[in-house]
């Protein structure tokens, strides 16, 4: 095999499925780049056997061929060579030369056949996002799954499909995050829970363009999403979805609407005194004159007050303030609207529309004057 192709056409591609290499496996197979140029374009393909990406990048075919090369050494070797033509030429023992200018690499691949391919999916209804929306709508929710392994569900997000409407949810125990979109089109209902991984790592690769689209297709157990010249095939989490419609109560004995800003400012300050891993509430105290946000700890104590408009009881309720922090990033509207219970329920942060929604458990607290 023998390909020439531009440094920054390659790096891109190594970049894009990398993100599908496994950084533990004991085979070592999976630990490569799939290079493909026995078709009439280079294919690069690297696979963790739940996660896979192929991409195909501009380059010359000088002499068609199958190669897989170590992904870690190889993207380095790419990352460091000068930005200039690169030619990658193997011979039938598999040994691999990499020239670009004056340097040349000599690395050892393997056989291409030995390659664990992508699954070969059928493809059905697509459904057409934008790159920006499924980027944006990873961003909003993707902070909430858990990267506890003792369930597997929290680790996902729920794709939920109905009618002209993508809902996405997700959970970890403490919060519920769940962003909702408007499709052009209608689709059929479909349920499904994808790797929070695949998604996180969907991000990094999409341009987050509004004019570029990703077609998602759907199979009992995959999801497939294409942009660009790139292919993500990822396994579904199998099971039924938490039911989490009874927590969405839509009584409330308390509304509080605020700037965005001022309370975001006011608890990442209110934070300083945290030390991390350290579980301090902050205390909120929801009164006619305003809302005071307190928090005590070893450091030392803060307090302070926001204007509110308020509706309904007073309240006083303690937080993990890293999770209001997680769910006002993430929210764009300049004011926001807080509808709680008693100390020991839900706080919900909606909009009217309900086109997002973020649940956030309290936490107890000792009342320190």
């Amino acid at each position: 095999m023998k390909l020439i192709c531009s440094k920054s056409s390659l790096l891109g591609g190594v970049q894009i499925v990398s993100k599908a290499v496994p950084n533990k496996t004991t085979m070592s197979i999976l630990e490569c780049i799939l290079i493909d140029a026995t078709k009439g374009v280079i294919t690069l393909t690297a696979n963790d056997m739940e996660l896979g990406i192929e991409t195909t990048i501009e380059g010359e075919i000088a002499e068609r061929g199958i190669i897989a090369l170590d992904a870690k050494i190889f993207g380095e070797i790419v990352r460091k060579l000068p930005d200039n033509d690169i030619t990658i030429q193997t011979d039938e023992n598999y040994k691999t030369t990499i020239t670009c200018e004056k340097a040349k690499f000599n690395i050892m691949g393997k056989s291409g056949e030995d390659f664990s391919y992508l699954p070969v999916v059928e493809r059905e209804e697509s459904i057409s996002v934008s790159q920006f929306t499924l980027k944006e709508v990873v961003r909003q929710t993707i902070f909430s799954i858990s990267d506890n392994d003792n369930n597997k569900l929290m680790s996902g997000e729920l794709f939920d499909i109905k009618g002209s409407e993508l809902k996405v949810v997700s959970l970890d125990g403490h919060r519920i995050s769940i962003r909702k979109i408007q499709l052009k089109e209608e689709y059929g209902q479909r349920k499904v829970v994808v790797p929070g991984k695949t998604l996180n790592e969907i991000s990094k690769i999409l341009s987050g363009d509004t004019d570029k689209y990703v077609s998602i297709f759907i199979t009992p157990k995959h999801i497939i999403f294409e942009f660009d010249n790139t292919t993500v095939v990822s396994r579904l989490i199998e099971g039924e979805y938490f039911r989490i419609e009874q927590m969405l109560s839509s009584e409330w004995e308390t509304k509080v609407r605020v700037n965005k800003r001022e309370l975001l400012s006011c608890i990442d300050r209110a934070t300083l005194l945290v030390k991390e891993g350290d579980k301090k509430p902050i205390i909120i105290n929801i009164t006619d004159g305003g809302m005071e946000l307190k928090i005590n700890s070893a450091l030392g104590s803060m307090d302070e007050e926001i204007d509110i408009t308020k509706e309904g009881r007073d309240l006083m309720i303690g937080f993990n303030p890293k999770f209001l922090i997680d769910a006002l990033r993430v929210i764009d509207d300049e004011q926001v609207d807080l509808y709680m219970v008693n100390p020991k329920a839900p706080c919900l942060i909606k909009d009217e529309g309900e086109n997002y929604i973020y649940l956030i458990l309290p936490v107890n607290f000792t009342t320190v004057n």
